[in-house]
This record gives structure tokens, sequence and C-alpha cells, in this order.
């Protein structure tokens, strides 16, 4: 919530958390791409408060592993399984694969679902590429195995602010938000 609302900072709408707007609600993630899933979340939300939502769905795509963990990345190897477990059997499952096959990206859709049935989505990625190794404290998930060659570090070892300057989500929320502000003028 901290990195959505710096970003639309000033947009001229109040910017909840489900929780801060009282929303209690399990989403079935059933989509088979992550803006479906980021759709089928923003939709709940907007049916239930009746008020403009955004919702994301993200995760990573290995190129060697035919895109996985892909939309299961939350659920990769049971939600239950630690990331530090994940990379590691991800790491293991590249094992011998050269560099240049070890492609990867972060991505991130995010839906809008307005009141007047309006919907749009935005789609970002981070590229980089799978190490040999987990490094870094900062971030969650599988970025301390995400390396970013042009950085010469994994997406852990970056600073917040730097993240949030290339990240998949940042990227796809500044693109939110050119699309509200568009929208909000109408």
């Amino acid at each position: 919530m901290k990195e959505i609302r710096m970003i639309l900072e000033g947009i001229g709408v109040p910017v909840l958390s489900m929780k801060e707007a009282g929303v209690e609600v399990q989403i079935e993630e059933n989509g088979t791409t992550f803006e479906e899933n980021a759709v089928i979340k923003a939709k709940t939300v907007m049916e239930l408060t009746g008020e403009t939502a955004l919702a994301d769905d993200s995760g990573l795509e290995i190129d060697y592993l035919n895109g996985e963990p892909g939309i299961y990345s939350a659920r990769y190897m049971g939600e239950d399984t630690s990331y530090e477990i994940k990379n590691q059997a991800l790491i293991d499952r590249l094992e011998g694969v050269p560099e240049e096959q070890r492609t990867a990206r972060f991505v991130c859709a995010i839906a809008c679902a307005m009141p007047d049935g309006r919907i749009f989505t935005c789609r970002e990625n981070m590229e980089g590429i799978i190490g040999y190794e987990s490094k870094g404290e900062n971030g969650f998930g599988y970025d301390p195995i995400f390396y970013l060659p042009e950085f010469g570090c994994s997406s852990a070892q970056l600073t917040p602010e730097q993240k949030n300057e290339i990240s998949h989500r940042g990227k796809a929320l500044r693109a939110m938000r050119r699309k509200l502000e568009q929208e909000l003028k109408r």
C-alpha cells in the first residue's frame, strides 16, 4: 500500500486497502492469465463496495521452464512452502543451464474496475535472469534469485527506491495512473 499510495499520490481520489475499506472476502483466482486474475479481484471488490477498485496479479516467468511458476508463483510448491525452499528448487531445476537460457521476468498486471462497467488493465515486466544462488536481504519472494545484469545484483540487493523505479509493479502502477488520469478527465 505504501508503494501504491506513493505512485498514486495526488490523483484526486482516496486510496484505501481492502482492510481499510472494510472488505473481507476470499477471492478465487481462477483466471488463466495475470490480467484475468487482476480483473477477477478488481471486479469482486468493486461489486462489493460500489467504488472503483484496483487489483494486481503478479509473478515470475522463467523462459527455460516454459513460463513457470507464472500465475501460480505464490502457490508454487504449495502456499505454505517458504520462498527459501521455492527459490532453491528453481535454482536446482536450472542446474547446468547456461546464463543466456536463464532469462526470466517479473510480471505485474493491474486491473481497474469502475462502477459504470468499464474495466481496463496495464501489464508491465521487469526483465532479468535467474541467478545461481540467493543473494540479498531486501524485497521478498523470488527477489533473491532474480538477477539484474544491468545492475550487477539481484533485485533483493536493490534499495526499495531503486526497485520501485524499475520494478514490474512500479511500472504497471505508473501506467495505471496515466490511464486513471485520462479516465478522471472524462
